[in-house]
C-alpha cells in the first residue's frame, strides 16, 4: 500500500456488494462525487526553493485541542458493514495518530462504548430526529459519554437517491445495529423479534427539518462547541457564525445528498472569506493527498476530513488499515511540505496555490 488509492480495491473484494456501494457511492449520476476528486487535481502548487525546511511541523489545533496534523475523521455511518470492531477500531486509531475522529447516530456501537476505548478527542455527529425531546436526549447521552463536540448534520433532513442502493435494495444486514437511537424516546418497541426488530425499528424513524431556530434552540442547549456539517454558500456561512457556532464544515455530504453540487473546494475560499476568521472552517470531500490537505489549508481551511478512505483501509485491516491510511496521509503532507519549501502548516497561505484561470508570478 503506497497510496491511499491502492486500498479501495481490496477493500471491495472483501465486503459485500450492498456494503461496497454504499460507502462508495454517490447519489443520481454521481457528478459531484467525481467532481469532489478531480477538483483538487486542477489546483497547481507553487513550490518555493531554497528554503530551510530541515525541521517541519505538521501540528495545529483545532477548537483548541492539539492535533498531530490538519487531517481529522469525517462520521461515516454503519462501520461495523466493513469491520466488526467498525467504530471501535477508528476511534483508537485515530487516538494512536493524534488526531480526532468523528462518531454519531449511525454508528453501531453506542458512543459510550466508543469513548471508553479512545482516551483522545471525540466529536459526536447529530442528526436530528423525531422531536426536540429525543433530540435533546441524544445531546445528552453525547455530553454524558463525554463527547468534545457536536458536529450538527444540516444537509441531511431528506432521504436522496442514490441509486446504487436502490437498485441493490439495500438494507442493514443482520447484526448491525444503531444504538444510539435506542433508548432515547423512539419505538423502541419495534426491536422485538416478533415486530422484525431492526429493519421495524429503522423504517420508524423520522428527522427533523431542519431550521435556523431549532439551532437557537440547540445553541442554549449545550455548552459542547458546535459545527454545523453541510455548509456550501457564503450566506450560510455568515448564518452560521450569526447563530453562535465555533465552526462549520464544509461538505456536500460526500456527494451523497444532490447531484451536481459544486465540489467542496471550490466553494471554500469565498466561505473561508466570508467567515473571516470568526469560527473555524473545515472542509471534507474528495481528500485522497496530502497535497490535497495542504490545497485546503490555502485556500482557507483550518484542517481537512477524510471519510471513504479510513472506511476502506479499516475494511482491510481493522484498527490497523485505519492507522496506515493515517500514516500514509502524514508521511505525504510532511513530504509536500519539504517539497514546498514551507517548515510548517502555519506556514501555508494562499500564495501556495493557483486556482484555475489564474496567471502564475
Amino acid at each position: 500500500m503506497v497510496s491511499l488509492d491502492d486500498f479501495e480495491p481490496l477493500a471491495q473484494r472483501l465486503i459485500a456488494k450492498p456494503a461496497y456501494d454504499y460507502f462508495a457511492g454517490g447519489v443520481e449520476d454521481e457528478v459531484t462525487l467525481s467532481e469532489n476528486r478531480t477538483a483538487f487535481q486542477r489546483i497547481r502548487l507553487r513550490p518555493r526553493v531554497m528554503v530551510d525546511v530541515g525541521q517541519r511541523d505538521l501540528t495545529t489545533t483545532v477548537l483548541g485541542h492539539r492535533v498531530s496534523m490538519p487531517l481529522l475523521l469525517a462520521p461515516t455511518g454503519h462501520q461495523k458493514m466493513a469491520h466488526p470492531d467498525a467504530e471501535l477500531a477508528t476511534a483508537r486509531a485515530a487516538h494512536a495518530a493524534g488526531t480526532i475522529a468523528t462518531f454519531g447516530c449511525a454508528a453501531h456501537y453506542g458512543i459510550e462504548e466508543i469513548t471508553a476505548v479512545s482516551p483522545g478527542p471525540i466529536w459526536f455527529q447529530l442528526y436530528a430526529y423525531d422531536s426536540r425531546p429525543v433530540t435533546e436526549r441524544i445531546i445528552r447521552r453525547a455530553e454524558e459519554a463525554g463527547c468534545q463536540a457536536l458536529v450538527i448534520t444540516v444537509d441531511g433532513s431528506y432521504a436522496s437517491r442514490r441509486w446504487r442502493n436502490l437498485r441493490n435494495q439495500f438494507a442493514l444486514p443482520p447484526g448491525v445495529e444503531v444504538r444510539n437511537l435506542v433508548g432515547v424516546g423512539m419505538r423502541d418497541d419495534l426491536l422485538r423479534d416478533d415486530l422484525s426488530g431492526y429493519p421495524a425499528f429503522l423504517s420508524s424513524l423520522r428527522t427533523l427539518n431542519l431550521t435556523w431556530a431549532d439551532l437557537e434552540w440547540m445553541r442554549a442547549l449545550t455548552k459542547l462547541p458546535i459545527l454545523l456539517k453541510g455548509i456550501l454558500t457564503v450566506d450560510d456561512a455568515r448564518l452560521a457564525v450569526e447563530h453562535g457556532v465555533e465552526g462549520i464544515i464544509v461538505s456536500n455530504h460526500g456527494a451523497r445528498q444532490i447531484d451536481t453540487t459544486a465540489p467542496t473546494i471550490e466553494v471554500l475560499p469565498a466561505i473561508a472569506e466570508a467567515v473571516g476568521g470568526r469560527i473555524e472552517v473545515l472542509v471534507d470531500g474528495g481528500i485522497r493527498r496530502g497535497t490535497d490537505v495542504l490545497k485546503a489549508l490555502a485556500l482557507g481551511a483550518k484542517a481537512a476530513m477524510i471519510g471513504r478512505p479510513y472506511v476502506w483501509g479499516l475494511a482491510v485491516g481493522g484498527e490497523a488499515g485505519v492507522r496506515q491510511v493515517l500514516e500514509l496521509l502524514r508521511t505525504e503532507i510532511d513530504n509536500a511540505l519539504a517539497q514546498l519549501g514551507r517548515s510548517s502548516v502555519a506556514n501555508i497561505d494562499r500564495s501556495l496555490v493557483l486556482l484555475p484561470g489564474e496567471t502564475p508570478h
